[in-house]
């Protein structure tokens, strides 16, 4: 007999599995993310980003390690609560708004009401965007009432069950309960699926691996890591209030963070492979190999410091 296949034991996740899906399915699934990549650049809201602040990021990394979430509902988390950020001050300003009238004092005043009702509430609304992130993955743990009520009340929030229940429920009205949104890692997850099919020459495995290590730190580095892309750019250090607002749409874009990650990693794990890697994934979403090769110049010199020559 020959020997028994290994098992994961039970709970340990064993991370994805790579070539056991049909090209038929992976060109449906590339159109798809594409397109929603596409319509979600198309309606950036005008203060995209401002929640995914390095601070704001890492509170929920943290929470999601200590609670033992997995890798895709840290990344959910962030987003969901951006999305749902946004659209609260919106309507929280058009409300305070439409209540105060005056002049630059009643517009001042009305500006530190909608400041309040957001400070007052952020914490509980970053929970329940952990809570809901973590009850779309149907195989992990998931955050309960319980887990989260005894958090909170750790930091002296006197929440109750019922307060945290009309919390995600308001997170949930205020995205109209879409709130099963793609996040990079499946970006990248599915274009390593591709470069699989198409004879990338690293075993997927240790570039998925490297890849959850590089969009971990993008995320907690974003803005020094953009900022360093914007002036690759523009070839100036010193970027317009337009050059900065015109580029929120390549700090939003999920593909290019997910063909920027892996040629990163590639470029770590196996240098004398990464020109044809950048080259795959040019061909595959129409990224030009030289924005693929600055980005991950952008996130080897954050890693690396400015000593990174930037020809290489």
């Amino acid at each position: 007999m020959g020997s028994p296949v290994p098992v994961e034991p039970w709970g340990r996740d064993p991370g994805p599995v790579f070539s056991g899906v049909t090209p038929e399915i992976i060109e449906d699934t590339l159109i798809h993310l594409a397109t929603e990549n596409e319509q979600y650049l198309s309606e950036l809201p005008e203060h995209a980003g401002s929640f995914k602040d390095t601070r704001i990021v890492e509170f929920i990394f943290l929470l999601s390690e200590k609670w033992r979430l997995d890798q895709s509902t840290r990344y959910q988390a962030v987003e969901l609560l951006e999305r749902f950020m946004i659209k609260q001050v919106e309507q929280l300003w058009e409300s305070s708004s439409g209540s105060v009238k005056g002049g630059a004092q009643g517009q001042g005043s009305s500006w530190s009401s909608v400041r309040d009702q957001i400070v007052n509430t952020f914490v509980l609304r970053l929970v329940s965007c952990i809570q809901l992130a973590s009850k779309l993955s149907l195989h992990y743990s998931r955050v309960t009432s319980d887990t989260a009520l005894k958090f909170l009340q750790s930091l002296k929030y006197p929440y109750t069950k019922q307060e945290l229940l009309e919390s995600e429920l308001a997170v949930l009205n205020t995205l109209h309960f879409h709130i099963n949104v793609s996040t990079p890692l499946a970006y990248v997850e599915l274009l390593l699926e591709v470069l699989g099919h198409n004879g990338c020459l690293l075993s997927a495995k240790p570039l998925h691996h490297m890849c959850v290590q590089l969009l971990d730190f993008c995320y907690l580095s974003r803005e020094t890591i953009y900022d360093t892309l914007l002036k690759i750019a523009i070839e100036n250090s010193t970027p317009s209030k337009l050059q900065v607002a015109k580029f929120l749409t390549v700090k939003e874009d999920f593909m290019l963070l997910a063909v920027g990650i892996i040629s990163t990693g590639m470029f770590i794990l196996s240098p004398g492979h990464w020109e044809q890697v950048v080259e795959h994934l040019n061909c595959i979403t129409g990224i030009t190999p030289q924005s693929i090769k600055e980005f991950s110049y952008a996130v080897l010199r954050r890693i690396l410091g400015s000593t990174v020559p930037r020809q290489h």
